[in-house]
């Protein structure tokens, strides 16, 4: 009685694990749907981004002026993320025109 029921436990088990890891891994995050082939095809347009940047900073600049010191602060960390994508997309671009990258 007791080999059927340590058998059985194994066979939950290694049942188990196969579910498991036979889900797709888009199934795991139904928010991102398809998140890793989209953001393989996204291009940068690194000329917009800067713009974006310097319009971002004048903005956070006259809201400072004018007192508005948690808007301009917000207006500084949009213009920073903007500054990481665009420096993510020159290292990719740096990297993809190398064969080895190392």
């Amino acid at each position: 009685m007791t080999k059927r029921l340590s058998a059985l436990a194994v066979s939950a088990a290694v049942v188990g694990g196969f579910l498991i890891t036979s889900v797709p891994a888009h199934a795991a995050t139904p928010a991102g749907r398809g998140a890793v082939s989209t953001k393989a095809a996204i291009t940068c347009n690194k000329n917009q981004m800067r713009q974006q940047i310097a319009a971002l900073k004048d903005k956070a600049a006259r809201l400072k002026q004018l007192g508005e010191t948690a808007a301009a602060k917000k207006a500084l960390s949009e213009a920073a993320a903007i500054q990481k994508k665009l420096d993510a997309c020159i290292k990719a671009d740096e990297d993809a025109s190398k064969p080895f990258p190392g």
